[in-house]
């Protein structure tokens, strides 16, 4: 599987307040992320996969919905995760 325990860890330890803290809305962010990336190059190699594309529409409107949630409570948070992960908003 491409997404292990250990890569959590790194994750969540990397974007989170520390690797057991996986409720914030950084390290969820991250962890979705990482998830679309994954899927996103499935999909280049098999395009007719309806299931996969299903699934990371739902899986970037969530993060779509986290990043909006992180943008009204505390901007500098939201400009933070955005300029660490590369995403474009």
């Amino acid at each position: 599987m491409y997404l292990t325990t250990d890569k959590k860890k790194e994750i969540f330890a990397k974007h989170g307040k520390s690797d057991a803290d996986t409720g914030s809305a950084e390290g969820q962010v991250a962890l979705f992320t990482f998830r679309i990336n994954h899927l996103s190059q499935h999909l280049k190699k098999n395009h007719k996969d309806f299931a996969t594309e299903k699934s990371l529409v739902k899986l970037v409107g969530k993060r779509k919905r986290l990043l909006d949630y992180l943008k009204s409570k505390d901007i500098s948070r939201y400009r933070a995760i955005i300029a660490d992960l590369g995403l474009r908003k």
